[in-house]
């Protein structure tokens, strides 16, 4: 869902802005001067105005427990405000101090601590990450040897989208993570884009390593300690232990919600293991949308934090001769609208149950944060993009709510599994006996899986061998088996395919869920 939230973004920003001019070819792309600021004060004051009924809309069509806005404009924060509560069944509501977690809006905080690191002079943008990170590998010795830190942070390094997230969701840790991606097919280096939390985390990474500090120490100490953002951090432990935090919430119905599930995104922080509110988060946008500077003083230097909002891959194409592309820079989707003014932006989306987003306009000197505590509806883009179009035409011009909704609706129908396991063959075929199933198979990926048998019941173990999780077996037909897919990424009933030997004993298993990339058959040890 990841990369086509994205999109979204980009999506809901361009047509936010104004309306799309047909595209026009001139040669090789310059870069004109930026334009002029189009809005007035007025019309900001405007568009805050509308933010409480926008919110409000957006809360009593969707059931969402909870929503915090904030909104920068010209050094000022003149907007910051919680609606709803922070937990269902709980009394305690949203403020402007809540913490979210922030999921990919992690990445353009994290962009903005890897400026700090190149403009330190420690690190240049396009230098190996391989030279910081020796351990640093991937499928392909030429892109283990010249994948830079502006390749891995613009998700052009090859690797799929997804990559590694399926060792997170079993409970692996950042360094399992990392040390397996070598194993990963790739796709065309620096020709394709492809949206990948690890490779993100990759580059991050190293930039830390360069630095001599953990990731989550500099991001404290470059970023969220000189601008006060005492709320804010890159581990989960903190957000756990916040007094004021909002739980993570998924749908159960019309406009009901329930906080099911826990999300512990350590492994990827950079990526999307932030967690802030949106009085620091406003802090953090007066520093981006100040080139660097806070109160006065120049935090990050500006030429190195230009480079993060420059197109490095274009992440949508254009679907139409009056569509505009859409880019990705460095951790931040990057689009101009037909007045040539920047944009940029980025949404986080955990499927477990929060959806963030923030939309800039540089040179208006003009930002929106929105955080909520529910699965991706797209409600955060659909305030972000109603609070431009107010402000660029007086009202909204689209229903950006039912917009939204509708892609993702349209995502979720793409995620769901080739095979719809739920629905019984014609003919079940009987299974072989439980012991010809049981026993230990080996996945150099995945690691080792292992079948016991109880009876006739049988249950499927995998993942990290301290804390393994357990996965029951129901039968389908023949040597077919179901299970339920777990994590971040799980889209319900997956096929477990084993194949037997001439012995009559099982000699692999395929797991479909885990084979997106050809890496899900186990062979028997």
């Amino acid at each position: 869902m990841v990369a086509a939230v994205a999109a979204l973004t980009t999506a809901c920003a361009t047509a936010g802005g104004s309306v799309a001019a047909p595209a026009t070819s001139s040669g090789l792309p310059t870069a004109p001067p930026p334009p002029a600021p189009q809005l007035t004060a007025e019309q900001v004051e405007h568009a805050v105005a509308s933010l409480d009924g926008l919110v409000t809309d957006a809360m009593d069509r969707t059931g969402v427990p909870g929503v915090a806005v904030a909104v920068v404009y010209r050094d000022r924060v003149v907007y910051s405000q919680g609606f709803g509560i922070r937990e269902v069944g709980r009394p305690e509501t949203v403020d402007a101090d809540t913490v979210f977690q922030l999921a990919s809006l992690s990445k353009p905080l994290a962009s903005t601590v890897v400026a700090d690191v190149v403009g330190s002079g420690v690190i240049e943008w396009d230098d190996p990450v391989v030279a910081s990170n020796p351990d640093f590998a991937l499928k392909d010795p030429y892109v283990t040897a010249n994948a830079t830190f502006e390749d891995l942070l613009s998700h052009r390094s090859g690797l799929s989208t997804g990559a590694g997230d399926l060792l997170e969701d079993l409970g692996f840790d950042r360094e399992y993570v990392l040390g397996h991606l070598d194993q990963q097919p790739l796709e065309p280096f620096r020709s394709s884009y492809h949206y990948s939390n690890f490779g993100f985390t990759a580059g991050a990474e190293a930039a830390a390593d360069a630095a001599s500090t953990p990731w989550e120490d500099l991001a404290e100490q470059t970023l969220f300690e000189p601008l006060g953002m005492t709320e804010t951090s890159y581990r989960h432990e903190d957000y756990e232990n916040a007094a004021n935090r909002a739980a993570i919430h998924v749908p159960t119905g019309d406009r009901t919600w329930a906080a099911l599930y826990e999300r512990d995104a350590d492994a990827e922080a950079p990526a999307g293991g932030a967690s802030s509110s949106v009085r620091d988060l406003a802090q953090w946008m007066r520093l981006q949308l100040g080139n660097g500077v806070y109160d006065g003083t120049q935090v990050i230097d500006p030429d190195a934090l230009d480079v993060t909002r420059t197109p490095h891959s274009v992440s949508n194409p254009p679907g139409s001769p009056v569509s505009r592309t859409g880019f990705y820079g460095l951790g931040w989707n990057v689009s101009y609208d037909d007045q040539g003014r920047l944009q940029i932006g980025h949404s986080g989306a955990f499927d477990l149950g929060a959806a963030t987003s923030v939309q800039m306009l540089p040179v208006e000197e003009l930002g929106i944060v929105t955080l909520t505590n529910g699965r991706p509806q797209g409600i955060p883009e659909a305030v972000s993009a109603g609070f431009f179009d107010v402000a660029q035409h007086g009202a909204p011009t689209v229903d950006w709510l039912t917009f939204a909704a509708g892609i993702f609706e349209q995502l979720e129908e793409e995620n769901a599994p080739e095979t719809d396991w739920s629905q019984p063959p014609a003919e079940v075929e009987p299974a072989s006996a439980p012991d010809a199933y049981a026993g230990t198979y080996d996945n150099p990926y995945y690691g080792p899986l292992t079948v016991t048998a109880d009876g006739d019941a049988l249950t499927m173990s995998m993942g990290p061998q301290d804390r393994p999780t357990l996965f029951p077996l129901t039968h389908y037909s023949g040597d077919v088996f179901t299970f339920e897919s777990i994590g971040e990424n799980a889209n319900g009933l997956a096929g477990a395919i084993f194949t037997l030997g001439p012995d009559g004993t099982a000699s692999s298993v395929r797991l479909d869920f885990y084979d997106r990339t050809g890496l899900g058959t186990f062979t028997r040890d």
